[in-house]
């Protein structure tokens, strides 16, 4: 089985999950960032990783997901909001139908620190503007850590078996 993982990052956090996956990974396999991505056509599973904006995949992954149909899909994504926010669920639900026609073996999601800039601009906001998760934005810190990356590691290993 021939795979390759793609995946956008901003600050790191979805890099070091993508790096994981990677090295779970069997066979023949590949790693770029979303920018330098190869054509998938000539891959049997795609990994591909992402950050949120505003409560769904960042818009350059947005579009690579579309072109996914008739490709096993295993996605993955860091985000500055804690997991049991609806727009984490929402988000990588929107993920999977933006891959329509691709068969989406397995999921993860995790918590990831949240870039500096953002952090700034959203605490610069008036308060009854700022977005729920920027009270516990400081739960973020020091994630994706090491029970995060053996978690994506096992969600891998299932998704495979699935295949």
């Amino acid at each position: 089985m021939k795979s390759l993982v793609v995946y956008s990052s901003m600050t790191g956090n979805t890099k070091k999950l993508a790096e994981a996956v990677y090295e779970t990974l069997q066979d023949e396999k590949e790693i770029f960032e979303l920018g330098e991505a190869p054509d998938p056509s000539g891959y049997d599973l795609v990994a591909v990783g992402f950050w949120f904006k505003s409560g769904k995949p960042n818009p350059e992954t947005l579009e690579y997901l579309s072109k996914l149909s008739g490709k096993s899909l295993f996605i993955f994504a860091t985000h500055g909001a804690p997991a049991e926010y609806d727009h984490v669920a929402s988000g990588m639900e929107e993920a999977k139908k933006l891959a329509e026609g691709a068969k989406v073996i397995g999921s993860f999601n995790c918590v990831g620190a949240v870039n500096p800039k953002v952090l700034e601009k959203v605490r610069s906001m008036p308060e009854e503007k700022q977005p729920p998760w920027i009270s516990r934005a400081e739960e973020a810190a020091g994630h994706p850590d090491e029970k995060d990356i053996q978690g994506l590691k096992e969600a891998v290993a299932a998704a495979l078996k699935a295949l």
